[in-house]
């Protein structure tokens, strides 16, 4: 296998459609990657309150099924306690508006997130063109 060595032409060549990486850059570059993990672990925690979501309104759905004077189990912790079926619906009613005020937090910090991405794309595709992909 023969080595073909680059002329000073050809190393002169590449040198120019190389644009340098000034530290600006590469903290942009970075801080793009840091936001990227970080909206991940939010979209993770956005399906996670989903399905507890879920979960809630098909048990709030099942419980409707119930006579008004049965004693339901509920889950306090590891522990189960009976307790009157109006005091369980009213303890769902609120988990299930936590989870949705849980939910309206992550959507805020997620959208922000995202801009930032965005203002960092514009930034660097301005700086780099198709040398640099952020698409994720």
């Amino acid at each position: 296998m023969q080595r073909r060595m680059l002329s000073r032409e050809d190393e002169a060549a590449i040198g120019k459609d190389e644009l340098e990486v000034r530290r600006e850059d590469q903290d942009k570059i970075n801080k793009f990657s840091r936001l990227h993990q970080r909206e991940m672990t939010l979209e993770d925690e956005l399906k996670v309150k989903a399905k507890d979501k879920e979960d809630l309104e098909e048990l709030s759905n099942e419980l409707e099924l119930a006579d008004e004077d049965d004693k339901v189990p509920y889950k306090i912790g590891d522990t189960f306690i009976s307790l009157a079926l109006p005091e369980v619906q009213e303890m769902l009613a609120s988990s299930t508006e936590k989870i949705e005020e849980s939910v309206s937090t992550i959507e805020g910090k997620l959208s922000t997130v995202r801009e930032e991405m965005d203002e960092l794309k514009v930034d660097l595709y301005a700086r780099f063109g198709k040398s640099i992909n952020l698409e994720t």
